[in-house]
């Protein structure tokens, strides 16, 4: 597998990570130290993910095909759903999404990653360099979640009670998504 096609598929696999990154600093005002940490976070995991796949291998292909859609969706839709509620409590017993926090987005990182388990299986039915892949899948999520941190930053236009139903909406949307096309319906 040639390094342009493994950027290519670190690009795609980063995708997820970016429309959350987007979400989630529009609905909090991260600080650089917020930004870098959800990046590690979020890179780190989608470089794992492949390598746990690859090892894995062929003999447990079909039990992780099975429910790697159901599992993302749950997850992204569990915490959409949460941060979309928090919009109809009053303010004064509103308590966030803290995005922040390490279990919040452990829970994100490997909801974000699951896309990246199954590559990492079919990366061990083909020739790759499983190290190379998961470095460069790790380097493009950790920029493009920087990336798109920054850009939700940007989006000062709108106040953090409706960032936060948007980011819950963009949580379940992507949740969606992947379960959708996982059952072959887009």
């Amino acid at each position: 597998m040639s390094f342009l096609e493994i950027f290519l598929i670190g690009l795609g696999l980063s995708m997820d990570c970016f429309a959350v990154s987007l979400s989630l600093s529009v609905c909090g005002k991260l600080q650089w130290k917020d930004v870098l940490k959800t990046s590690a976070f979020f890179g780190i995991f989608q470089g794992i993910m492949p390598v746990i796949g690859w090892v894995v291998g062929s003999s447990f292909q079909s039990l992780i095909q099975n429910v790697d859609h159901w599992l993302a969706f749950v997850i992204l839709a569990f915490i959409g759903i949460r941060m979309v509620s928090q919009f109809f409590v009053h303010e004064t017993k509103r308590k966030p999404v803290d995005i922040r926090k390490t279990s919040v987005l452990l829970t994100l990182s490997v909801a974000t990653s699951i896309d990246a388990l199954a590559t990492g299986i079919s990366f061990g039915f083909i020739k790759v360099n499983i190290l190379e892949a998961a470095s460069v899948i790790t380097v493009i999520t950790f920029i493009v979640s920087v990336i798109g941190s920054r850009l939700g930053a940007k989006s000062t236009f709108i106040p953090a009670k409706w960032a936060e139903l948007l980011g819950g909406f963009v949580l379940i949307a992507i949740g969606t998504k992947i379960l959708l096309n996982h059952l072959g319906i887009i």
